[in-house]
């Protein structure tokens, strides 16, 4: 049977789908249901900022090559997209205006959305206008002689003038919401009233445009082409590109012109020939543009948001004198968010003032913009440790960060070791060498997410503390090929024999370990095999589940965001299923379970299955051989295999199927949590 598979953009479409499904839902508190709209828009803006470039790119390419057939499946491609995103957007803005908004006002707080100011505000509203907005407004004629760039997702108003002589002017105004709250609080006798900075502005156009008679004021923004230029040999002075590069970035290609849908036909024309806008990009919006500032609404009320749960402590590690002594003893894991992160803060801490620590290894991917890793390792790199970081300045959206952190640490005194620029470094690990008399002894930490203390209070993630010297020599090899700056000539350059490392053996171990299961099955032994990723994309790994499905293997996989995989179709993958799971955590670690003719091998690790973490990026996924924590390991993924209330099934049609509910209810981030705390 021919292998297919779910188109990548509209698998992902899919699962923003599935968050708004989560902020439709009416058991979750009205200030998360609010949240999820935000991520909703956040993600559907870099959709337009990623993807769309790419379908737009991909149907100009095949219309210039004269390929009717590929040219039409683009283009059917592209329409299928659109069109989703439309159905999304419908069903946001209901979700938002007939069940949110009230539940709002219920609990004494009105978000005033495309209604006039009351009467009450306008007066706090006005102060607050001439006081703080109207320093950042700028106003722009449209005219031969004006110049005016709309800058990717920043907020402008086209203003309709009337001069004294009766001529129709246009004029654009920007939204200062990059200098400004987004929302404006006013509390009066115990109701709040949230005011959007754009009807501030609206409010006022006539005190900005003294000499006209407004006619009319109508939001709209852009979404540029997020790609940044690079070629793939590797320089020098990729930082110093890179720099420039970034500046660009909001200069790109427009890949959405979005704009008040009551915009006047003329004056849409007008906007769209000044800017020189292509007419695919326009699209038809609603009032408010970039609503994941939503997520910044300044209510209070602690009643309408989720209950704290506070991070667990591991008593055995943080009664103990030093964390990197009691690694010598056992290995341990933190699951964050539900494990305190403060342990692995404490590692790099401890490893920079300790006296016989002589080296400290790490790659960095997305740190935080207060990082006290990063500050850490200054502090030991200016206390003559030897610290190498492979910082990677091309991570999308971090890279200004990411530039900002390897100009201070390189003054520190630490060595930085950026990627070639064809590839990047995705792998999450650390290696800390102490020196004790003529010996060395090692310590390290591999994970599933990125060492970033921000993020670790909301991504779901695995981090291995360990003093394994079969695991820890082999990084420390992989250090000294990252220090080289190039990609392998060949994958068996570096002999793994433990690590699984992209560019060198973890596709062929990953496909090894199926075929091991393929082939219990077909003696007629129990074979399962169970992942948990982000994304799913690489044909050939899919082509591996298709062949194991078809000789009989049980495939179970959690896979939260794209996932071009087809469960359930006779003949091909009947055997797979396939479930997402959101919930008030980002699911974000990756987990490997193989049956191992039941003595389960289990990997954890920073890859997904995508062409970029096979082919593009040094990715590490680790086997877990401390017997403890792969029992712990299979607990946490048989929970979330069992997840009843916040799961979907993703059927062979790309829907997101509640899960039935036999039995008690599981809610698996909830059971996670209950199950550690207890441990």
């Amino acid at each position: 049977m021919q292998p297919y598979y779910f188109n990548r953009d509209l698998s992902w479409l899919s699962f923003n789908g599935r968050i708004l499904q989560e902020a439709a839902r009416n058991t979750v508190p009205v200030l998360e249901r609010i949240n999820f709209l935000s991520i909703y828009s956040s993600n559907l803006d870099e959709f337009y900022r990623v993807r769309m470039p790419v379908l737009q790119a991909l149907q100009n390419l095949h219309d210039k090559d004269n390929d009717q057939q590929e040219a039409a499946a683009r283009q059917n491609e592209l329409e299928q997209a659109q069109q989703l995103i439309q159905q999304q957007l419908n069903e946001y803005g209901r979700i938002l205006t007939t069940e949110l908004l009230p539940l709002l006002q219920q609990n004494h707080v009105q978000l005033l959305y495309n209604v006039p100011l009351p009467e009450a505000v306008q007066q706090l509203a006005a102060d607050y206008f001439y006081s703080q907005v109207m320093a950042f407004l700028q106003p722009v004629f449209l005219s031969a002689t004006s110049s005016f760039f709309p800058e990717n997702n920043k907020l402008y108003l086209l203003t309709l003038l009337q001069d004294n002589a009766g001529q129709e002017q246009y004029a654009v105004v920007n939204i200062p919401s990059d200098e400004l709250p987004r929302f404006f609080s006013v509390t009066i006798e115990e109701q709040q009233y949230l005011i959007f900075l754009d009807d501030l502005v609206r409010c006022h156009l006539d005190k900005i445009f003294p000499q006209h008679e407004v006619r009319g004021s109508y939001s709209f923004k852009v979404n540029r082409d997020a790609e940044l230029d690079f070629k793939d040999e590797y320089t020098d002075n990729l930082a110093d590109r890179l720099e420039q590069q970034i500046k660009k970035r909001d200069l790109g290609l427009a890949t959405r012109f979005l704009y008040e849908p009551s915009l006047p036909l003329r004056a849409l024309y007008r906007l769209s020939e000044f800017l020189n806008l292509q007419s695919n990009s326009a699209v038809a919006g609603g009032r408010y543009h970039n609503l994941r500032d939503l997520a910044s609404l300044p209510i209070e009320n602690k009643a309408l948001s989720y209950p704290k749960w506070s991070p667990i402590r591991i008593d055995a590690l943080a009664r103990e004198a030093s964390l990197l002594d009691t690694l010598d003893k056992q290995d341990f894991i933190l699951h964050t968010p539900y494990n305190s992160y403060n342990q692995i803060l404490r590692f790099f801490n401890e490893a920079a003032l300790r006296p016989d620590v002589v080296e400290i290894n790490v790659t960095l991917y997305r740190v935080a913009s207060d990082s006290k890793i990063v500050n850490a390792l200054m502090s030991a790199a200016k206390s003559g440790k030897q610290v190498n970081v492979v910082v990677e300045l091309k991570a999308r959206f971090d890279e200004a960060n990411n530039l900002k952190w390897a100009k201070k640490l390189k003054a520190a005194g630490a060595k930085m070791i950026y990627s070639a620029t064809a590839l990047k470094v995705h792998a999450k690990t650390a290696l800390v060498k102490i020196k004790q008399g003529n010996r060395t002894h090692y310590r390290g930490l591999l994970a599933t997410g990125n060492f970033n203390e921000n993020t670790a209070r909301f991504y779901t993630d695995h981090i291995l503390l360990t003093a394994n010297e079969s695991l820890l020599r082999e990084m420390e090899l992989l250090f000294l090929f990252l220090a080289k700056k190039r990609k392998p000539e060949t994958p068996d350059l570096i002999p793994f024999q433990h690590l699984l490392v992209a560019q060198f053996n973890l596709q062929q171990q990953f496909i090894a370990l199926i075929d091991q299961e393929i082939a219990s099955a077909q003696q007629g032994q129990p074979a399962y095999i169970h992942i948990k990723l982000n994304n799913l994309e690489e044909e050939r790994l899919i082509n591996k589940l298709y062949e194991a499905s078809q000789a009989g293997v049980r495939i179970r996989m959690i896979v939260r965001s794209i996932c071009r995989l087809v469960p359930g179709i006779p003949g091909m993958s009947e055997n797979i299923t396939v479930t997402r799971i959101v919930d008030r955590y980002l699911e974000h670690g990756r987990v490997f379970v193989f049956g191992n003719q039941g003595n389960p091998k289990v990997y954890l690790g920073s890859a997904d299955w995508m062409n970029r973490n096979i082919y593009h990026r040094i990715e590490v996924c680790f086997p877990v051989y401390d017997e403890h924590i792969r029992q712990q390991m299979l607990q946490l993924m048989d929970i979330q295999l069992h997840d009843n209330v916040q799961a979907v099934r993703i059927d062979e049609h790309l829907n997101n199927i509640p899960v039935k509910t036999d039995g008690l209810p599981i809610r698996s981030q909830q059971e996670i949590y209950q199950q550690l705390t207890k441990q």
